[in-house]
């Protein structure tokens, strides 16, 4: 894939030496707020009555230097108390063109009731943040109604992106995985620490959305990961996940691609990457770890999507290990939004990649070849308002709810599985979609209503909006508490039966309120399957 369509990828993708301060004394830090001690030592947090949260905590060595590019390594132990009221610094990416962030960005944050109940351990919650593997950062969503209303503690790590986390080269342990590891190295300091807060080492439910979302269903596969979770939530981010030519970014010619990759074919990429920075040949590694941070920044972009499997912590591809039942058998809870589509068209469309009507056609023969004289007749253009409409649509439906669909069925016969499709039609704009366009419930536009994105509420929810958050907050949490999602004045979520096509669709009461629907026939799932 040529670096202007990673470029592209990423602009319509939905998402400093920071160390211990120490605190003298410890009257002294109780007065400015809770101490928790972990295994590596004494932290000072915040609470406000509510909730309390420790922020900026490190949960791995910084993998600088020497580190850069090795698998995370236990932190080491601190002396006095140190300050956790502060977020770390998020992990190097691009924001508008523009580079932030810190090599040194192994930190999490933690959310907990302010009252500890006596005797009773609540459920851990480890939340893995999306940005198409390349951006993000945990500290972006505030869990304080998540910990408020389901009565559960929050964790939200960081993961080394781009370049960073997913580089692979002949001879390198750990290739492609490196943001994977980190992702598994926070749920092992979950479980060492999670009694320190309240939490429960033994009820650690694992979600994520998009990028981490995919994460989550990849660890689901990995053996590394046994243990580790007792249950996962999966929010658009199925292992099935497919993006045929032109249903990510419409332009004719780009190749179908998959959030996951080969080793072979990681290991390529970075060879390329390394050759493109004038580094020797046999002499990669070493010569990229002297490069300075902005200089392989203008490679990074080549890094999404770009996690290996067959590799040790991913030894199948994550799709064939749910096809052939290689996966934990915890509950699931899985699903995605109904339009995922419309935000990545629309976002092509204002960088300068319009679908139009001439283009229309093009990109379906160049997606689905002798095939496409099928998808034509069953997608005409004269059924909607626009070609990009169409073409967002099969995109909607071919790339992501019909390999969902796949993935639920897949772990169905296997494990508990709860399917929703989010399909609030009026749901937060989260990615600024034209108004000429219509947004619908495009690909993230859940977040708001579990998250307070930035540490705001979402300011456009409606009452009704704000009903149905209360909702999904209450499904989500119990969930983790008891693996059977259930919501007071919400219908009764049933667990998918072997071929079952159905999901619980999430909308608020003024668009028809939370009832199950065939996603299979909404989204022609046969006729995709057949095709």
């Amino acid at each position: 894939m040529n670096s202007l369509v990673r470029r592209l990828l990423i602009m319509i993708s939905i998402g400093c030496l920071a160390g211990v301060v120490v605190i003298p004394g410890v009257a002294e830090a109780h007065r400015h707020g809770p101490l928790v001690r972990l295994d590596s030592g004494w932290i000072r947090g915040s609470d406000d009555g509510t909730v309390r949260e420790f922020l900026g905590i490190r949960f791995a060595r910084p993998p600088t230097g020497d580190r850069r590019w090795r698998p995370p390594a236990p932190v080491r132990p601190w002396h006095g108390i140190a300050d956790a009221t502060k977020p770390g610094e998020q992990c190097v990416q691009l924001q508008a063109g523009r580079q932030v962030g810190s090599e040194d960005c192994l930190f999490l944050n933690v959310t907990a009731p302010s009252k500890r109940p006596k005797g009773k351990r609540l459920p851990v919650m480890v939340w893995l943040h999306g940005g198409g593997y390349t951006t993000g950062t945990g500290s972006a969503y505030d869990a304080r109604r998540l910990v408020e209303q389901g009565d559960v503690i929050v964790v939200t790590p960081n993961y080394r992106l781009g370049v960073f986390g997913y580089l692979g080269l002949p001879g390198l342990r750990g290739s492609g995985t490196f943001g994977l590891a980190d992702q598994l190295a926070a749920l092992r300091w979950t479980k060492r620490n999670a009694a320190a807060f309240g939490g429960d080492p033994h009820n650690v439910t694992l979600f994520g959305e998009s990028a981490g979302g995919m994460s989550a269903c990849a660890l689901l596969t990995s053996p590394a990961a046994r243990g580790l979770f007792a249950k996962v939530i999966i929010q658009s981010g199925s292992c099935m996940i497919e993006w045929v030519s032109g249903t990510y970014v419409p332009i004719p010619g780009m190749p179908t691609f998959t959030p996951y990759t080969s080793l072979a074919a990681n290991q390529e990429t970075g060879k390329s990457a390394a050759q493109q920075l004038g580094c020797p040949e046999g002499e990669e590694l070493d010569c990229l770890r002297d490069k300075p941070v902005a200089e392989l920044m203008q490679v990074n972009d080549s890094f999404a999507s770009n996690l290996a499997y067959g590799t040790p912590l991913l030894p199948l591809e994550p799709a064939k290990a749910l096809r052939k039942g290689q996966f934990l058998r915890v509950p699931v809870l899985s699903g995605g939004t109904k339009d995922e589509g419309n935000g990545f068209i629309a976002g092509a469309a204002e960088a300068g990649f319009p679908v139009t009507e001439e283009l229309y056609p093009e990109l379906v023969k160049g997606a689905f070849g002798d095939a496409a004289d099928k998808v034509l007749a069953e997608y005409p253009l004269t059924d909607y308002r626009s070609p990009a409409l169409a073409w967002a649509t099969i995109a909607s439906d071919r790339a992501w709810s019909c390999p969902t669909l796949d993935g639920n069925q897949a772990m169905a016969e296997h494990t508990r599985v709860y399917a929703y499709e989010f399909a609030d039609q009026k749901a937060p704009n989260i990615g600024n979609v034209p108004d000429d366009f219509p947004p619908g419930a495009q690909h993230g536009s859940e977040l708001p209503y579990l998250f307070d994105l930035g540490g705001e509420p979402w300011p456009t929810l409606t009452d009704d909006q704000w009903q149905l958050a209360d909702q999904m907050i209450g499904y989500w949490t119990s969930f983790a508490h008891s693996g059977r999602p259930h919501a007071a004045g919400a219908p009764t979520w049933r667990p998918m039966r072997s071929g079952d096509t159905r999901a619980l669709s999430l909308v608020p009461a003024s668009q028809g309120g939370i009832e199950p629907v065939d996603v299979g026939a909404e989204h022609r799932c046969d006729f995709w399957n057949e095709l």
